[in-house]
């Protein structure tokens, strides 16, 4: 079986080597005029400050919480154990490396879009240099992911024994800790990148569309705008660092908890003699998410490759289709082949471990995940492009003014909801029936099996966005940027499918890691049963539900200090530096960069924290059930919370495009109808770029976090305690 540990890494070194060919390939390329490269300088010095400032502080909070771990499973096991921390910081390198690449790559990338747009005045060949550079992002996302993963099993699980069955049968959990810390470390990333990035890019975006646009009644990118380039700025370290962590965490917490749950149910199963799983259907059972993921990153490589080969064409929504969804029929069609290789012809009986139909039921439930995937992002991409009549209602209402904007944007996003939770409904039980919890784990595996295909097309999206900014304030032809603004409202609703997959699939594998969870703190003996007729159960529930509200009502006042800040700054500009709306005067871009950095550097430590520190604190003061239900509740809200948020804002945003185009007879940039839904926009904006992204990494950090302490949880907390000393 480890022979199969070669297919893993394989696939990893493909997708990172064919991430260094189009990164150089990018690099090779012309920058356009002085003013271009100079712009382009200016965007890259910026992100490059901020994002090496947070990692800064990400440093710190890993050894403290590297430390705590340590301590944490000393005390566990008796004897100093520092393997689980030391994968904890594999995962931290691996998605800061991600988040790294993928930033450098945009702010290469931008501008040449820009000049590719310039120069031929062809949207299928600038779609190819925004894509070429998005597919940077996505490979690494699969490729560091797989390589961390391979590094923990070869290590931790072979090199130092950790994966021996007689230490799983034996309760010794300290692989699947690793393999949780790894997952965990990936995700204090994505959080301090989502959290962080997000505040910057929507204080900068808020701050020159609201002065810039509404009050001045400038372009949107204006040379002329102070928060010009820090808005471009943020694009790179929100929407592409952080948007690159966000889809490689959920990746490996979708993979880490499919592995872990198999554990969970076979050490479950060692204490009855007749549903007793034998080592060979574990290994299986432990290597499948793996493979299939392997397979899915090769199809990627092969979606993203066939696009970037093939002849361009004016049509950039179906190229970024074509790209998506080949990549999932080709990881569908070799998940089949791999799962009959593994499962197919074997002795055991497959029911003992949840397989109903036999030997094809992991492939079905993964590829019930790959098609669930497939089908939320078409229900995000109906309720935000504006091909479509829920984002042309808000145009409509538009004209009415910004009230009736919001009130309609707000309806789309509620509305918004349903369609994709009875999706995931549906997902769950099924994957349930054919595969068991094993299923529910595979189903999330199989949503973001190809998921550099989906990170590819959705990069290409910030990509776009900076790259009609540069073209703005480099003051090239009105036909470069209606190049730009074309791909960029793709872009809008590409990152709205992006999100649908992370959100949907990050519920997955919250689901099974709460399963794990169960499996972690309960007696093996025991039913695993969280009864909600508990008070302890019950109170959890209540408090999980209303934490994403207090974790989004957070971000979302961080955004608004930051914002102010930057809205008074280019206030003052206009105001004190004569000649700056004629263009005869240079705006001061440096300070609202500095605005912005240290608003978002201030602000994002908190709820990123809070994140870590809540579900731990709940376990020592009140005990694994209330744990238990604060996961459930939490899940729940921040599913939705986050589809309506996502849906929302890019519903808004695309509405203020749709109006744009002229689509609407009589209205255009700078009429009261634009004016409104510039308004409906940039409420939309923290909800879309910074709370529904954050959101699901969310529920996955409290669930890895929970899952790593669980056990100590039902040994020490303050309420059994006191119980207990109540009783004596």
């Amino acid at each position: 079986m480890e022979a199969l540990l070669v297919l893993v890494i394989v696939a990893a070194l493909l997708a990172l080597g064919y991430a260094a060919f189009n990164f150089i390939g990018i690099k090779k390329m012309d920058e356009g005029t002085a003013r271009m490269s100079e712009i382009a300088q200016a965007i890259r010095v910026g992100a490059n400050a901020f994002i090496t400032y947070e990692y800064k502080i990400i440093a710190v909070v890993v050894v403290i919480i590297s430390v705590v771990f340590a301590v944490i499973f000393t005390v566990q096991y008796g004897s100093f154990s520092w393997e689980p921390s030391v994968c904890f910081i594999i995962g931290v390198l691996m998605s800061a490396a991600a988040g790294w690449v993928g930033m450098k790559i945009a702010t290469y990338s931008n501008v040449r879009v820009s000049n590719t747009a310039r120069l031929t005045k062809n949207i299928g060949a600038t779609l190819k240099v925004a894509l070429k550079g998005g597919s940077v992002m996505g490979l690494c996302v699969g490729g560091f992911a797989l390589l961390g993963l391979f590094l923990v099993y070869i290590i931790f699980g072979y090199g130092l024994g950790l994966i021996r069955y007689e230490l799983l049968i034996e309760g010794q959990h300290v692989f699947t800790q690793c393999l949780s810390c790894y997952a965990l470390g990936c995700s204090i990333v994505a959080m301090f990148n989502r959290v962080g990035g997000g505040i910057y890019t929507k204080a900068a975006d808020m701050g020159a569309d609201l002065v810039g646009k509404t009050e001045a009644h400038i372009p949107e990118d204006d040379p002329r705008n102070p928060a010009t380039i820090a808005d471009n700025v943020g694009d790179n370290v929100g929407d592409v660092a952080g948007l690159g962590s966000d889809l490689l965490e959920s990746f490996v917490g979708a993979i880490a908890s499919s592995v872990i749950l198999a554990i969970s149910l076979a050490l479950h199963a060692a204490v009855d003699a007749q549903a007793f799983i034998p080592y060979d259907i574990l290994q299986k059972m432990m290597y499948f998410p793996l493979v299939f993921a392997a397979l899915g990153l090769i199809a990627s490589i092969l979606g993203v490759a066939f696009v970037l080969f093939k002849k361009g064409s004016d049509n950039p929504h179906r190229d970024l289709n074509i790209s998506t969804w080949s990549a999932a029929a080709i990881t569908i069609i070799g998940g089949f082949i791999a799962t009959q290789m593994m499962f197919s012809g074997m002795n055991y009986d497959l029911m003992g471990v949840g397989f109903s139909i036999g030997w094809i039921s992991p492939w079905v439930a993964a590829s019930l995940g790959v098609l669930s995937g497939v089908v939320i992002g078409g229900i995000a991409e109906y309720y935000t492009s504006y091909d479509y009549k829920p984002t042309q209602m808000i145009s409509e209402a538009s004209k009415e003014g910004p009230a009736l904007t919001i009130t309609q944007g707000l309806a789309v996003g509620m509305k918004s909801c349903m369609y994709p939770l009875i999706i995931l409904g549906i997902t769950t039980y099924v994957s349930y029936a054919v595969s068991g919890m094993f299923g529910i784990a595979m189903a999330a595996v199989g949503m973001l099996s190809f998921v550099s295909a989906t990170v590819s097309v959705d990069t290409y999206g910030p990509i776009s966005d900076n790259a009609g900014g540069i073209a703005e304030m480099a003051e090239l032809e009105p036909e470069v940027r209606q190049i730009t603004d074309k791909l960029d409202s793709v872009g809008n609703t590409t990152a709205a499918i992006g999100k649908g997959f992370a959100i949907g699939s990050a519920s997955l594998a919250a689901l099974s890691l709460m399963v794990s969870f169960l499996y972690a703190f309960q007696p093996i003996e025991a039913e695993l049963n969280l009864n909600f007729t508990d008070p302890k159960i019950l109170a959890g529930a209540l408090v999980g539900g209303a934490l994403p509200f207090l974790f989004s009502g957070m971000l979302i006042e961080a955004v608004a200090k930051a914002a102010r800040k930057m809205v008074e700054e280019v206030r003052r500009q206009f105001k004190e530096i004569p000649g700056i709306l004629e263009g005869k005067a240079k705006p001061d871009y440096k300070t609202c960069i500095e605005i912005s950095s240290q608003g978002a550097i201030k602000e994002m430590k908190m709820p990123a924290i809070m994140a870590i520190v809540f579900p731990l604190a709940s376990g020592f003061l009140f005990g694994p059930y209330f744990v238990g239900g604060l996961l459930i509740g939490a899940t729940l809200s921040a599913i939705m919370l986050a589809i309506f948020t996502g849906n929302a804002g890019g519903a808004w945003d695309n509405a203020k495009k749709y109006i744009e185009s002229g689509a609407i007879k009589g209205q255009k940039k700078g009429s009261p109808a634009h004016d409104a839904a510039v308004v409906g926009d940039t409420v939309g904006d923290p909800l879309k770029d910074t709370v529904g992204p954050s959101l699901d990494i969310l529920i996955k950090i409290m669930s890895t976090v929970s899952l790593v302490a669980a056990v100590l949880f039902s040994k020490y907390n303050l309420l059994d305690f006191i119980m207990e000393m109540f009783n004596k």
